[in-house]
């Protein structure tokens, strides 16, 4: 099973270590790739004030995060971490990759993926430092980073994946990178989390940012933590019943997770 992950847009401080070494990440076909990106963006937040205000409105900024411009600059020599370290927020929080088990932590190893605008998509041992850049960003050389990813993807995710499932758990910026084609959209599982209450006496069903982002990272613990290795959406959904978690299955392809609390 191959596990597709949305990054977080807050990240943890690099800390110490060496810095990025790009020969060294998963996905080595992306090396070119990810050179072109983590360039151009290194160039556009170095320079004067005046690049810097630049940087910022490219990259969607606020004033108050203007230190991450100063941060993306010093890519190239700032220190590495893996990337399950790097990678902060809801999900990751109730993922909990530092308490696994240790025979989860190899299956971790395995079958995550996390998605990046800078990275391509890197497995959590990955070393890489923090940065800041979002799916949506258009570079003004690259371009739309969800278009400049895809034909990159596209030719090297299918062996990645193998021929077990994906679960593809990405927001929509980043599932706009790479769409699975073919076979293996088949036995590609979506999941939708709906949060369910009872207003008035009549069950009303929404997706809540906060519930959608915990319960998937629950999710993959548990299935971490289980071993477990369906081969089918449908499979998977029968995997997930028997965790506890109440599912529905509206399509082939996409499963809805009903949860009424945290």
């Amino acid at each position: 099973m191959l596990v597709l992950l949305p990054p977080s847009e807050g990240k943890s401080a690099g800390g110490r270590g060496k810095p990025l070494d790009l020969t060294a990440l998963s996905l080595p076909e992306l090396g070119a790739a990810r050179a072109t990106v983590l360039d151009e963006l290194v160039a556009l937040c170095s320079g004067d004030e005046d690049d810097r205000e630049k940087a910022r409105e490219v990259l969607g900024l606020s004033e108050g995060l203007r230190g991450e411009i100063a941060k993306n600059a010093e890519l190239r020599t700032a220190p590495a971490r893996p990337a399950g370290e790097i990678y902060t927020g809801v999900l990751y929080d109730a993922l909990g990759l530092a308490t696994l088990s240790p025979a989860a932590k190899r299956r971790a190893a395995r079958s995550l993926l996390v998605f990046s605008a800078l990275w391509g998509a890197v497995g959590i041992k990955d070393r890489i430092p923090s940065y800041r850049l979002s799916g949506g960003v258009k570079l003004p050389g690259t371009g739309a980073l969800g278009t400049y990813w895809r034909g990159h993807l596209d030719a090297a995710l299918p062996e990645a994946a193998g021929g077990g499932l994906v679960l593809d758990l990405r927001s929509s910026a980043y599932a706009a990178m790479w769409k699975p084609k073919g076979e293996l959209a088949k036995r590609t599982a979506t999941v939708r989390v709906l949060q369910s209450k009872t207003v008035n006496g009549v069950e009303k069903r929404s997706v809540v940012s906060h519930f959608n982002k915990a319960t998937k990272g629950r999710i993959v613990r548990a299935l971490l933590e289980e071993g477990a290795a369906p081969r089918t959406p449908a499979a998977l959904a029968a995997t997930l019943r028997d965790l506890g978690y109440a599912v529905e299955e509206p399509s082939p392809t996409g499963l809805d997770v009903v949860v009424t609390e945290l």
